[in-house]
């Protein structure tokens, strides 16, 4: 990982001291120049990020994790292909707001999160998450959730509902109802699929999507 030139992997100090090098400097110090930036946060092996990355050459997209091995799989194919849109940073989803600025971000995708049937304030579009992203989320930014997980698809709609949040769309069953209504780079953006989302698709689970202002 030490390697990777388009991995930062921030010491806990930084976090500690809120004086992240690179908070509010991305598109100028990172990416070079001023696209668009969207997060995928809990981004596994990166596939959303770099696939992403691909479609939008003029958007840039940071893929955020704390498995070093994930990230590995998505920075090395960065690095393979030479990508210079995509970044990922090794951290904590808890510690988010030390890294980014106000208005500094577009978009965040949300991609087979953990459900946390026990813990709901854990979920990562609970409200305690969705207001540290509004501390960087540019007005009318939008959050995409992607799950295989009827819990976590249900409480995010609950949560939506509840917090009036703009519900842009939704489904309960993504490649059964809905993609075939989409234009065609939404679909293809959209068929992106993840280690584990063929993990769940392959043991019958129905993938759900929802997109929503906050």
């Amino acid at each position: 990982m030490q390697t990777m030139d388009r991995v930062i992997q921030p010491e806990m100090e930084s976090v500690k001291r809120d004086n992240f090098f690179l908070k509010g400097k991305w598109g100028k110090d990172f990416f070079k120049n001023d696209n668009p930036i969207v997060l995928e946060l809990g981004c596994g092996k990166g596939e959303y990020s770099v696939g992403l990355g691909k479609h939008y050459p003029n958007k840039n997209f940071i893929g955020v994790d704390i498995k070093g091995a994930r990230i590995w799989e998505g920075a090395n194919q960065v690095r393979e292909e030479g990508m210079l849109n995509v970044g990922f940073l090794r951290t904590r989803i808890d510690f988010i707001t030390t890294f980014f600025d106000t208005n500094e971000i577009d978009e965040i995708w949300l991609t087979f999160s953990d459900p946390q049937p026990k813990k709901p304030n854990k979920r990562l579009s609970a409200k305690i998450f969705i207001d540290r992203y509004r501390k960087f989320l540019k007005t009318n930014g939008i959050i995409h959730l992607k799950t295989d997980s009827d819990l976590l698809f249900e409480s995010t709609l609950d949560e939506v509902e509840k917090h009036n949040y703009e519900l842009l769309e939704h489904t309960w069953d993504l490649y059964g109802e809905m993609i075939e209504d989409l234009d065609p780079s939404t679909q293809e953006i959209l068929s992106i699929r993840t280690h584990y989302e063929n993990l769940f698709s392959a043991k019958g689970f129905k993938i759900k999507y929802c997109k929503f202002k906050v």
